[in-house]
């Protein structure tokens, strides 16, 4: 089977406060604009199945591709983000080391800041969470809409890295998994990003 692997859209800037959960922003405009390229550029690959992480970033840069292909999302909890304990979430485009949310980016532990639950655990969830969707859809073409450090974990497991971090994918990168029953997997591409190339800030 051939998986399709979405990192959202660009969201919103948002910090909530305490008892509030952990951030979960919607996109903005430009990641709305975002991810109708991507549903444009999906529309035509036989895509079979749709999945989303639960957070609206993923399930809203879904949307467009539900949409065009009238299909029912599989929203999936295993796929969330790894920070997503984090009270603040801020568009990588706009961190600053003199921004008091996203100071300790540039100066702590990124292992400590990034995994919300501890590395392993998080590489557990997104293990678990690709292969219910492998089992579930055998021979089949699934696009999966989640999240930067869940593309990076997966594609991690696959080819052996050993640091996650020099592994990144932009808003609306697409990279192309196949699996077999039998366990195989190769990556065939990681990052497309042609459709979306005039949207991103580099």
């Amino acid at each position: 089977m051939d998986l399709y692997i979405i990192r959202h859209g660009r969201p919103v800037r948002q910090v909530v406060g305490e008892g509030e959960g952990g951030a979960d922003p919607d996109l903005s405009e430009i990641g709305v604009r975002q991810a109708e390229r991507v549903a444009e550029f999906l529309r035509h690959e036989g895509i079979d199945h749709i999945v989303a992480s639960t957070m609206r970033r993923a399930h809203q840069t879904a949307q467009p591709l539900v949409d065009v292909l009238g299909m029912e999302p599989e929203l999936l909890e295993d796929l969330i983000e790894s920070d997503h304990r984090s009270k603040a979430y801020v568009p990588s485009e706009e961190m600053s080391p003199d921004d008091p949310e996203t100071a300790h980016y540039f100066h702590g532990n990124l292992h400590e800041i990034v995994f919300s639950d501890g590395y392993d655990a998080f590489e557990e969830r997104v293990r678990r969470g690709f292969q219910h969707i492998i089992d579930t859809n055998r021979s089949k073409r699934v696009a999966v809409f989640c999240h930067g450090m869940v593309t990076a974990v997966f594609v991690k497991t696959i080819i052996g890295l050993d640091d996650v971090f020099s592994i990144s994918v932009d808003y609306c990168g697409v990279t192309r998994v196949q699996a077999s029953s039998g366990g195989h997997r190769t990556v065939r591409s990681v990052n497309e990003t042609h459709h979306v190339r005039d949207l991103i800030e580099w």
